[in-house]
């Protein structure tokens, strides 16, 4: 990857979710792989830990099948808050926070791909979600203002940003003191075969791109942030090794929990 831009790999991210908003191709695991062509969204989010009461309870075409894990569920929101969502794509995480929060609270969603921020836009006035709002942005420079925001989620983006103590600083600018991250992300468990790490749609696939998480809570103490947690979700495993078949791709990147807190 070291001779790659990091503008090149954005705009290898940004092609490859706005085919996936697009329906150009098949959504699918984690970041999408073809091998998971013949599970439907529901199916994927199913094995990431939503219930089917969270299934139903949101637009059709918001759930995209992405992700590597469910952050609304252990973000514990409360009603008046404020979450900002980094890497909306469809709105689905969006969605359910905003449920949590709700009239009084207000949910932000921020993605750099246009069609996905069209395609959220379009679910939220179907499902009528008025207290939910996508903006058009990259996460390492947030259209959010200066200590405006209560709790963090994200759902295996973070992974996919070419500068990732960038984001954790946009995030620390955002969040107001005392605010949370509540985070899933892979992260690496032992070092990526050549073959793989410098493989760039294995970066759009949410795998070259994963820090260790040594790395990750180096990043986040350097940002300013305090009760920092890193949990590994070794059964995470079990979808992840679909991701790139016949690679044993589950031997080096798990998912896992990251929280954190501004002071």
């Amino acid at each position: 990857m070291s001779d790659l831009t990091k503008d090149q790999i954005r705009q290898n991210v940004r092609n490859r979710y706005k085919q996936i908003a697009l329906q150009e191709v098949n959504a699918g695991t984690g970041c999408w792989t073809p091998s998971s062509c013949c599970d439907s969204p529901t199916e994927i989010s199913s094995k990431l830990g939503y219930s089917a009461e969270e299934l139903s309870a949101v637009p059709e075409g918001s759930n995209l099948g992405l992700g590597c894990g469910n952050p609304q569920a252990i973000a514990e929101l409360k009603p008046g808050e404020v979450v900002l969502d980094l890497g909306s794509g469809g709105g689905f995480d969006c969605f359910l926070a905003s449920r949590q929060v709700g009239e009084t609270g207000r949910v932000i969603g921020v993605d750099m791909t246009p069609e996905m921020i069209s395609k959220a836009r379009a679910n939220a006035a179907k499902g009528g979600f008025s207290n939910t709002e996508f903006r058009l942005g990259e996460i390492e420079h947030l259209p959010v203002a200066d200590q405006s925001v209560d709790v963090i989620i994200s759902n295996c983006v973070i992974n996919l940003s070419p500068d990732k103590p960038q984001v954790f600083r946009e995030a620390y600018r955002v969040l107001k003191p005392g605010g949370r991250l509540a985070i899933s992300d892979v992260v690496l468990t032992a070092e990526l075969p050549p073959e793989i790490k410098n493989d760039l749609d294995a970066y759009s696939g949410c795998m070259s791109g994963a820090s260790s998480i040594d790395e990750l809570k180096m990043i986040l103490e350097q940002s300013g942030y305090t009760r920092i947690t890193i949990e590994p979700k070794d059964e995470s495993r079990t979808f992840i090794k679909d991701w790139l078949p016949g690679a044993n791709i589950e031997d080096y990147i798990v998912s896992a929990i990251i929280k954190a807190v501004k002071p």
